[in-house]
């Protein structure tokens, strides 16, 4: 078979054959006791030593599940840890990390009488994602995680931890990093782009790490076994990004025919709305206009009609008491004068009577 020759000069700690070479060889156990102490320290003090434990664990259940730690180990004291690394997301990981806890706690029980007091049980996990509920908040990269009252947020029970570790989330510099335990989260997250040791890192615990983790040291069977292990990141991460690109374009598409229906029908809705609306307003404008001129058109008609049949009869009246005014007093006038003309006539014909009646009188 052939392998390729792997461009990096060290080792990526996010393979399976990377971390276990890294963290759990006899040989750099100083190592995994180095970040170990920076972060428990300020819990429990400092760990004096550690020993590897076996990784595989079979339930005492017939049947049920075995349990497979990536690195298993207890200190001096008897505490026990799981250290977990896990490449990508896993849908149920708390679930697993709860699950895997129960076996260093449940193997604690002896034989014999016993009074249930147990040693501390340290799950640790440090994850190449970030869970979907912790995406809103970007600077917080670890939790803490204990049994704990909900009202009064006091550790209900000590001795069982959980400590979860997201290094997408831990983008500092090494110009940046303050901590031993931010160097260690920068050499975990960064060693396989890194081409030397950085002048802010030249410390013995970080150059056995760099000088351990040189592709070039290791031997031909070791070498294989990294290029298999290398392989399958790269194959699990391509798939992982295929995978989300074919989400993310099925998504949009989807998200895009459900926007545009969604938007054509609520634009319809609106569209007739807003256009039943305007053209009520448009409607009702143009016929109070059209209703103006028609209504103008036949109310001069129709005024017209009235006014004229209105002035005839206002006129005949006037008329007539016009008429009569005229007519009686040229009746007057005319009765008058004719009455002159007759009383001079009576007047004459009496005077002639007279007349006639001195000139028989005088005779």
């Amino acid at each position: 078979m052939f392998y390729p020759k792997v461009r990096e000069k060290y080792i990526d700690p996010f393979t399976d054959f990377g971390f276990k070479k890294l963290f759990g060889e006899e040989c750099n156990k100083d190592l995994l006791l180095d970040f170990l102490n920076e972060l428990l320290y300020e819990e429990q003090g400092r760990i004096v030593s550690i020993s590897y434990l076996k990784s595989e664990k079979l339930s005492a259940l017939e049947g049920a599940r075995k349990a497979v730690f990536d690195l298993h180990c207890e200190n001096e004291k008897g505490e026990k840890f799981i250290v977990e690394l896990q490449k990508s997301k896993q849908q149920f990981f708390k679930d697993r990390t709860l699950y895997y806890s129960t076996f260093p706690i449940t193997e604690q029980a002896p034989p014999n009488d016993w009074n249930f007091e147990l040693k501390a049980v340290y799950t640790i996990a440090i994850l190449n994602f970030v869970f979907d509920e912790d995406k809103n908040d970007p600077d917080k990269y670890r939790y803490d995680v204990k049994l704990t009252d909900i009202e009064t947020h006091k550790v209900f029970y000590d001795k069982l931890t959980f400590i979860y570790l997201e290094m997408p989330k831990f983008n500092k510099e090494v110009d940046e990093l303050e901590t031993r335990f931010e160097k260690w989260l920068y050499v975990i997250k960064n060693l396989a782009r890194l081409d030397n040791l950085p002048d802010k890192l030249r410390e013995y615990v970080f150059e056995k790490m760099f000088a351990a983790a040189e592709v070039a040291k290791l031997t031909y069977s070791e070498y294989i076994n990294y290029v298999d292990s290398l392989n399958k990141y790269r194959d699990w991460n391509n798939c992982l990004d295929t995978a989300k690109e074919e989400a993310t374009t099925k998504g949009l598409a989807e998200g895009l025919a459900k926007g545009l229906a969604k938007g054509m029908k609520k634009g319809m809705k609106e569209g007739m709305k807003k256009g039943l609306a305007k053209g009520i307003k448009e409607g009702m404008k143009e016929g109070m206009k059209e209703g103006m001129e028609k209504g103008m058109e036949k109310g001069m008609e129709k005024g017209m009609e009235k006014g004229m049949e209105k002035g005839m009869e206002k006129g005949m009246e006037k008329g007539m008491e016009k008429g009569l005014a005229e007519g009686l007093e040229k009746g007057i006038a005319e009765g008058l004068a004719e009455g002159r003309a007759e009383g001079e006539q009576e007047r004459l014909k009496l005077l002639q009577e007279i007349e006639t009646l001195r000139k028989i009188l005088g005779k």
